[in-house]
């Protein structure tokens, strides 16, 4: 299998319709995706003193982190909005292979940064709110 380009996997924002569509988030540069979950411990005593986990148990959550150059998009926008609400919306990931991820997604930290004579640059961090499961 070849190696998948960095720059196809990107994230979008919903526009909120019944039937959404996604708007790439402009200008990013860097995009993670973390998938945490949480173990249930179920040792007993018949576990021979290794740790049992218990399968499907836990909870999991999806962390998204990104960073780019900020364009002025009208996404951009609405993450920023979403940011200072403090609302839920939903997000996809898409990658290049063609596998997307959607899911409902809390913007837990926006920063924006700049020097006198460069870019506005911006990272966000989004906190996944319910399922994220591939669309």
């Amino acid at each position: 299998m070849p190696a998948q380009k960095g720059s196809a996997f990107l994230l979008k924002i919903s526009d909120g319709a019944a039937t959404p569509t996604y708007e790439t988030v402009a200008g990013l540069r860097t995009t993670q995706m973390t998938i945490n979950g949480d173990a249930v411990v179920v040792t007993h005593k018949q576990s021979g003193g290794w740790r049992d986990l218990l399968s499907g148990a836990g909870t999991r959550s999806v962390s998204v982190s990104a960073a780019g150059i900020f364009l002025g998009s009208e996404a951009e926008h609405t993450v920023r909005a979403h940011a200072l609400a403090g609302t839920i919306d939903e997000y996809e990931l898409s990658f290049e292979d063609g596998e997307r991820l959607r899911g409902k997604f809390l913007v837990q930290r926006l920063d924006y940064s700049g020097d006198f004579n460069g870019e506005r640059n911006y990272t966000l961090q989004l906190e996944s709110s319910g399922a994220v499961v591939p669309a």
